[in-house]
């Protein structure tokens, strides 16, 4: 049988998401988890994935086995076997063609900024001792949503067969002592928010225009975006499935 894992955790103490050779990742911790658990060899099949560091209050995950206990039976285990740094919110049977990754259809991360010393948020949120033009960078951000091709925000060194990701929300809200920037796509490319963020700070503090950013678009090239913000203030936030039997308990 598959089953869908709902789960939510701290990137601080992880090489992100995915299993890495000589670094703890979160899927590697869930993954062990479940073998030891279910005394079966598991694999866990991921969303998507998080850079080192980035945290996620929603992650889907589906894997395959035969289960000893119910569902709420190994939710339980799990939260208690797993360090406190991740939790499992939900987990559910799902139809044996549901796939965590290939079937989402929309994923969404907030970044998280503050402008001034937070001990309590050292870990959570981006320090920016200036505060900057927030209407400014509003309107470059729905800019994005006018194009396509996102190379210029991309690591240079990646294996994707294509560029292409079809944003559908992108704008800046001031929520009490932070600044919070939101975006939702079908898919993304590795470290591609966190350039979008560090570009659009740099419209919002004067470094460069609004109107930069078609030239920045237009030119593919990642040398043209700004520099990537801190992991730390970037979380994932939404993933969204198509509204089908294949996914019964979301």
């Amino acid at each position: 049988m598959r089953y869908f894992i709902d789960l939510a955790y701290l990137g601080t103490a992880y090489h992100g998401w995915q299993i890495q050779p000589e670094a703890v990742s979160v899927q590697q911790v869930l993954q062990e988890a479940l073998s030891k658990i279910l005394q079966q060899n598991i694999e866990v099949v991921g969303a998507g994935r998080t850079d080192a560091g980035v945290h996620a209050t929603q992650m889907y995950a589906h894997f395959d086995a035969d289960l000893n206990c119910d569902e709420k039976t190994l939710q339980f285990k799990l939260n208690s076997f797993l360090p406190k740094d991740i939790s499992i919110r939900q987990l559910f049977k799902v139809q044996s063609q549901a796939h965590a990754r290939f079937d989402a259809c929309s994923r969404s991360y907030e970044y998280h900024i503050v402008n001034f010393k937070d001990p309590f948020k050292i870990d959570l949120a981006y320090y920016l001792l200036k505060q900057p033009d927030i209407e400014k960078m509003n309107h470059a951000a729905a800019m994005l949503k006018d194009y396509t091709n996102f190379k210029c925000f991309s690591k240079s060194r990646t294996d994707v067969k294509t560029y292409n990701c079809n944003i559908t929300a992108a704008f800046w809200e001031q929520s009490k002592d932070e600044l919070i920037f939101h975006i939702t796509a079908d898919r993304f490319l590795r470290n591609m928010v966190r350039a979008i963020v560090g570009t659009l700070l740099d419209i919002g503090l004067g470094k460069n225009s609004v109107e930069f950013l078609k030239e920045i678009l237009k030119s593919e090239d990642r040398s043209m975006a700004g520099t990537s913000v801190p992991a730390h203030g970037l979380y994932l936030t939404r993933i969204e499935y198509p509204k089908t039997a294949l996914f019964d308990g979301l």
